[in-house]
């Protein structure tokens, strides 16, 4: 099976292009397909304004030709509100933390390492002590590989009354 030339394309807050808050959306429109009756699924637009909008927010999105195929993105959480306080996990040396708030690939393009990528590169420049994300506890598989790729699950949380109950995963970035 030949593989696509998938190129990587970094964004931040502040130089944004006009079309990018509908590109996360159709993506995730795409990707979510099946789940739309979801009410936390119909909340992404939200949940995107409220990312992108942080002065940190950074983006990376998998592009085959100019057909986006993907797309992770995140931010620093502020000292004191990092998503694994509310577990017993207690950090060495330091806590300054990154969020990896979405990370999704079309269903056209899964299972061709590319969210592996998208998450590689979101996090190369990063110079946070650890990243931390969120997985729905009912989805193992995803829970399985974000270990392969050296998280930890610390814990769970349902952070917004209409959530999934999810498990807190920690990765410490210094190693």
């Amino acid at each position: 099976m030949e593989l696509n030339v998938i190129d990587l394309r970094h964004f931040q807050h502040g130089n944004l292009p006009e079309s990018f808050r509908q590109l996360l959306i159709d993506v995730h429109d795409d990707a979510y397909a099946d789940a739309m009756d979801d009410p936390f699924n119909q909340r992404f637009r939200w949940f995107v304004d409220h990312w992108s909008g942080m002065e940190d927010f950074t983006c990376v999105v998998a592009y085959d030709g100019d057909e986006p195929t993907g797309f992770a993105y995140g931010a620093p959480l502020t000292p004191g509100r990092e998503w694994w306080r509310s577990t017993d996990y207690a950090p060495n040396n330091g806590y300054t933390t990154y969020a990896v708030s979405e990370l999704m690939v079309r269903p056209q393009w899964r299972k061709q390492s590319i969210s592996e990528r998208l998450h590689e590169a979101l996090l190369k420049e990063r110079t946070e002590d650890l990243a931390v994300l969120l997985v729905d506890v009912t989805h193992p598989k995803v829970q399985t590989l974000y270990e392969s790729w050296g998280y930890t699950k610390v814990g769970e949380q349902r952070p917004f009354a209409d959530a999934p109950l999810l498990a807190v995963m920690v990765k410490d970035l210094r190693d």
